[in-house]
């Protein structure tokens, strides 16, 4: 690797580099929204856990959010289940929504609390369910156990960053009949970090970010206004998957966040070149022209 043949000096002018990041950031809630795509390389979810513990360690109070869509299909099929998906969205039975939390509340969140656990940093895993953190409702009937968000307590994860831990959050919600609900990822981290009024939320994806072309990466929008995002949708130039992403960007930033970036986590290190260097990674989404840094 590169970094090997780095002298001394080197390393302290990276360093040097990153400090003014590191002073903006320092103190800060960034919120990570940490996809099922985006965790299928073991190497990368590594360095994706290196990440968030360094930023954790100079001071960045992060949030991590994470889904676990193919995992889910995969233990579905393993017991017999065929996954059902009606416009982009999973079909939860009562046998689904079980299944779903058991890889989710179960074999995800305790593997990423692991791996920071490992790389030195002090995490707690809690879903959305604990301390009804995220509380829901039936979104649509033939979709069953598929949930949209009601409301937000914040306090367990406010509790936790007071603490000094990383919280891990997977994203189930409840009813106050005692109902559990599939909840989209994007969606539940944009109300979270919305509710904790965090300076950036970044949602890791398997994509470079906005295109102009979609089979074209040179074509990546580096920055987006909100009302710029409309105007692609009006062109329809954000479309399939991409359209819910963006949304999802637009309404955390209308409920407080400062800026919102989509990236690709197959990038190694993306968060870092991200948040700590002015090169920066993927699509920007900010409120409008008057909102840069």
């Amino acid at each position: 690797m590169d970094n090997l043949h780095f002298s001394n000096t080197q390393r302290a002018q990276v360093l040097t580099a990153a400090l003014p990041y590191i002073q903006r950031y320092n103190g800060r809630i960034v919120v990570i929204k940490y996809g099922g795509n985006a965790m299928g390389n073991e190497q990368l979810r590594q360095q994706v856990m290196e990440d968030i513990v360094l930023l954790w360690l100079v001071g960045v109070k992060v949030v991590l959010v994470h889904g676990g869509g193919p995992e889910i299909s995969e233990l579905m099929q393993r017991l017999g289940k065929e996954p059902e998906f009606v416009d982009g969205l999973r079909v939860t039975d009562k046998e689904t929504v079980d299944i779903v939390q058991m890889v989710l509340a179960g074999k995800i969140n305790k593997t990423l609390v692991k791996l920071l656990e490992i790389k030195g940093g002090k995490a707690m895993g809690i879903s959305g369910m604990d301390g009804r953190l995220i509380q829901a409702k039936m979104k649509n009937p033939q979709l069953g156990y598929v949930g949209y968000i009601t409301g937000i307590n914040i306090e367990p994860v406010v509790d936790l960053l007071e603490k000094g831990y990383i919280p891990v959050v997977s994203t189930l919600g409840c009813d106050t009949e005692g109902n559990t609900y599939n909840i989209n990822g994007d969606t539940a981290a944009a109300h979270i970090a919305g509710a904790l009024g965090a300076k950036r939320l970044i949602m890791m994806t398997d994509i470079a970010g906005v295109l102009r072309d979609r089979n074209d990466p040179a074509t990546l929008i580096p920055e987006l206004s909100i009302s710029e995002a409309l105007s692609l949708f009006e062109e329809n130039m954000i479309d399939g998957g991409m359209i819910p992403k963006v949304e999802c960007c637009i309404d955390a930033i209308h409920r407080g966040v400062e800026s919102v970036i989509i990236m690709d986590g197959r990038v190694p290190h993306s968060i870092l070149i991200e948040l700590l260097t002015d090169e920066g990674a993927g699509t920007m989404v900010v409120k409008g022209e008057d909102s840069h840094d």
